[in-house]
């Protein structure tokens, strides 16, 4: 890290333009490549995909997505009046111009007077493609979407559009990053009161998520990562990346009070701030990649795409960030900083009793019991909303009001009922000699199910391999993200399926779109423990390295447990209870997204930690120097306080600008990691974590000799004299001033 550092600072031009090309390149290239962004997932040996799989086993170009076109008419009109019936079927004709488009069925048809709205003022036709969502391009869904929306010309009439594919040609929205940029600045410079030393932090950050997003967009290309991964990556990497080059600065500012040169002062930060940026930023990318413990393939790129961002951040910090400041050089401190050491010479930063946070320090130590306890009970209290937990996936009536998914879903609700926007597929087989019958009463008994809104009459597909595949389009009464849709799923699939299809050869199973989310939010509930198991374990063996010491692992494990299950209270209560809704914009309350838990404890789980490593590795350092277990949690929270906190409160800021953005999920996101990192750092880091160690004691450094031995050294504190620790400098007085 010396070294590193040190040729960072002098070959500080080469760094930059470095960067500069890095960013610059991937930016061109991406932006001429393009990027192929989809939302692919595979659920093996669920019934969903065994549905799915005999359509296209059967039928290929039946087997694709399927989109409702809706229309609605006002002022009087009818869709049956001839001039709209004339503009919907043109507009039908262009749209089976569209590539992939296999089959359209239009409201006009055969049949077709069930996809008539009573009243006669809203229909719908059905487009079926010939593959599934994601194998369909940004550039085709477009399309697809503006053939469909040449009929708004019409007077008297509006079109919109529901299903996966529109969804995709939906802009992706990117929340608040210009508001969270603008917030973070003005925090950082509250904090450091120079220009110079708040641009440092955004630039590296901006730097290294510009580059990031390039690489994404390239890798696009080869792995399949969901449309919000830039979105995603941003809201991470801008938090993470500020908190980072945060650290490293304010370190390289306190080298500098206390009176080492520039150079001197860049390279002892980053060989003991850099040195916990890099163990942080290894952890973070350790449980984002642990996703891949969970063998679902939806998450491997947004696994991959998150930790890219983080890995970059972190390398910024490390190699831009220095090579910025040494060209800034003594311009990092404040106008009164620069003053104070002209006049009264060096100081060592945070060893005294005045301020905040060694009085804070001093009244933990003096009754750590009483905010121990206070504030775990506040984030118990918080907490328990998590309980009520429950996972699936938010449907379109969750859009944006302006979007054309939204429109559709509010149409087709209003003229049908919720449950049209969300259709069940039942795919049966049977032999090809197998009596029709049997399909009927499979039909009708589906149909005298409760919470069965319509049941469409059994399609049967071309025969194969001596097999006879049928398809049921089944109605329900319900949204797709409600309960009562779920309840319906597994009764049909436990129950009514198995009854009307007892004594026969036929096999049935419940397919679609919103068959598919249920299984998989159950697929990914069942493999949570494995993946949180996995990063929690990794974590520990890595911090007992570390830190030589069992108990100090096992209580980060478990502060990081509260404060992510604070965080899941939280947004179970907005967006499942709908507490507060108006206030956070939330359209509907409706489930959590069933791959939330999955990201969010891996993102909040690297981030907890971040403030553990850098709060117990200043501990750390002083218990080495003291060998004083009190004396070390004093000094260590009291010289980390006001930046720690302040580093939360940027990505507070940050992650709660999120929320601006028009998309759920990213909402979701962005007000669950905003929760979870004030509950984390301000209370349980900053109060919660040192009242324990107080009240441990010595035994917080307990490490077994023979675990010691069996055990590789990973040092976060660099093995330097304290002269270079905590340089003193060429001061006039004989001893550092201390405050």
């Amino acid at each position: 890290m010396k070294a590193l550092a040190s040729w960072c600072v002098r070959h500080r031009v080469v760094v930059v333009l470095l960067w500069l090309a890095a960013l610059l390149g991937t930016g061109v290239l991406s932006q001429s490549v393009g990027s192929a962004y989809s939302n692919s997932f595979s659920l093996p040996n669920t019934e969903s995909t065994q549905a799915l799989s005999l359509l296209q086993q059967a039928a290929p170009k039946v087997a694709g997505d399927r989109e409702q076109i809706v229309f609605h008419t006002s002022n009087g009109a009818k869709v049956t009046d001839p001039e709209v019936q004339a503009t919907i079927t043109t507009m039908l004709d262009e749209v089976a111009k569209v590539p992939h488009v296999s089959s359209i069925t239009s409201p006009y048809g055969p049949g077709g007077s069930t996809q008539i709205s009573a009243n006669g003022t809203t229909g719908f036709a059905t487009v079926t493609f010939d593959r599934q969502e994601q194998y369909i391009s940004t550039a085709v869904a477009k399309q697809f979407v503006a053939a469909a929306q040449t009929a708004n010309r019409a007077p008297n009439l509006q079109v919109a559009v529901a299903g996966q594919v529109a969804e995709s040609a939906n802009r992706v929205s990117f929340g608040g990053t210009l508001p969270g940029v603008i917030l973070a600045g003005v925090v950082l410079l509250l904090v450091f009161g120079s220009v110079f030393a708040m641009a440092l932090p955004l630039v590296s950050a901006l730097a290294s998520l510009g580059t990031a997003i390039g690489l994404i967009g390239l890798l696009s290309h080869g792995v399949k990562m969901p449309q919000f991964s830039p979105t995603l990556v941003l809201l991470i990497g801008l938090g993470v990346g500020v908190d980072y080059a945060l650290f490293i600065v304010t370190r390289h500012r306190q080298g500098l009070i206390a009176g080492s040169d520039v150079e001197s002062s860049i390279v002892n930060a980053v060989n003991t701030s850099g040195r916990a940026v890099l163990f942080a930023g290894i952890i973070v990318c350790i449980a984002l990649l642990g996703m891949f413990a969970l063998g679902v393939s939806f998450l491997y790129g947004l696994a991959i795409a998150a930790a890219l961002g983080v890995l970059l951040t972190m390398v910024a910090a490390l190699t831009l960030l220095p090579a910025l400041l040494g060209f800034i050089g003594p311009r990092v401190l404040s106008r009164r900083q620069k003053k104070e050491l002209a006049t009264t010479g060096p100081r060592v930063v945070g060893t005294g009793t005045k301020g905040f946070w060694p009085k804070w320090a001093a009244f933990i130590e003096e009754r750590p019991i009483l905010p121990a306890v206070v504030a775990l009970v506040v984030v118990v209290l918080v907490a328990l909303p998590f309980f009520s937990l429950r996972l699936g996936s938010s449907d379109q009536g969750n859009d944006p009001v302006g979007t054309t998914t939204r429109q559709a879903y509010d149409l087709l609700a209003s003229g049908f009922g919720p449950g049209f926007n969300g259709p069940l597929l039942l795919v049966t087989q049977s032999p090809a000699q197998a009596d029709a019958q049997a399909l009927d009463r499979l039909a009708a008994a589906v149909t005298a199910q409760p919470g069965v809104a319509k049941v469409v009459a059994p399609v049967s597909l071309p025969a194969k391999n001596g097999n006879q595949v049928s398809l049921i389009t089944v109605y329900p009464t319900t949204a797709p993200q409600d309960v009562a849709t779920t309840n319906l799923i597994d009764h049909l699939r436990q129950q009514t399926i198995p009854a009307a299809i007892a004594g026969t050869s036929v096999r049935a199973y419940v397919g679609g779109n919103t068959a598919i989310f249920v299984d998989f939010a159950r697929v990914l509930s069942s493999k949570l423990p494995l993946f949180i198991g996995l990063v929690v374990v990794l974590s520990f063996l890595l911090l007992t390295m570390v830190f030589r010491s069992i108990i100090i692992p096992l209580t980060a494990a478990a502060m990081n447990l509260l404060s992510i299950g604070a965080a899941f209270g939280v947004l179970v209560a907005v967006f499942q209870w709908g507490w507060l809704g108006s206030v956070f914009q939330v359209n509907r309350a409706g489930p959590i997204e069933a791959f939330l838990p999955v990201m969010l404890f891996a993102i909040l789980f690297g981030l907890s930690m971040d403030y553990e490593v850098f709060l117990i590795s200043r501990i750390h350092e002083e218990w080495l120097k003291s060998d004083d277990n009190n004396a070390a949690v004093r000094k260590g929270l009291a010289s980390t306080g006001k930046t720690i906190t302040a580093a939360a409160l940027i990505m507070i800021l940050v992650f709660g600008s999120f929320m601006l953005g028009g998309l759920r999920v990213i909402k979701e996101f962005g007000l669950g990691l905003a929760a979870g990192i004030l509950i984390d750092a301000l209370v349980i880091r900053m109060a919660i974590v040192p009242s324990v160690m107080f009240l441990i004691g010595r035994a917080n450094w307990w490490f077994p000799s023979w675990l010691d031995r069996i055990l590789p050294h990973l040092g976060v504190e660099p093995d330097l004299p304290p002269s270079v620790e905590e340089p003193e400098g060429p001061a006039a007085p004989a001893e550092p001033v201390r405050v």
